[in-house]
């Protein structure tokens, strides 16, 4: 006679199931998420006409001063086709021209105009900074500074595997 081998029970949910908890990808995926869907509505609420997008490129543009469309691209992480399709609205919109390199002819320096300084300055940063002070109401100060310790070590982590 063969003895019956004890089937251990399952630590994992079998594939397929979701679990009680949510996982680190899925948890940053929907805060992003929640984050992109607020600050648009933010935006909009205040009559500004801009995507999510186009408000990270206000933003690096902002920081950045004038740079290269692939610099900003690079900034922002999306491709130079994606870029030149937003910096073409943001241009029609008036919120940035490209401009000449100052040392090289045939070079162009995507740089913000005085109406895109004041739409950043008065409108989207603004927009922004309510988003994510009602995100983070429920945390206390240290808790926030432990969040972004906890986000920003993540990343670098991510950032520096081989």
């Amino acid at each position: 006679m063969h003895a019956m081998k004890a089937i251990s029970p399952r630590t994992n949910p079998p594939l397929g199931r979701a679990s009680d908890a949510p996982s680190l990808g899925m948890l940053l995926t929907m805060v992003r998420s929640e984050m992109v869907r607020a600050i648009e509505a933010e935006l909009a609420g205040q009559g500004l006409d801009i995507s999510f997008t186009q408000y990270l490129i206000l933003k690096k543009a902002q920081q950045l001063g004038a740079v290269s469309a692939t610099e900003l691209a690079r900034a922002v992480e999306i491709d130079g086709g994606a870029m030149t399709r937003q910096l073409d609205q943001l241009e029609r919109k008036g919120y940035l021209r490209r401009a000449p390199h100052a040392q090289d002819r045939r070079a162009l320096r995507i740089e913000l105009t005085e109406a895109g300084h004041t739409v950043w300055q008065n409108t989207a940063s603004v927009c922004s900074l309510r988003v994510t002070n009602a995100a983070q109401k429920s945390l206390n100060s240290a808790e926030q500074a432990q969040l972004l310790d906890y986000l920003e070590r993540v990343l670098h982590t991510l950032r520096d595997k081989p």
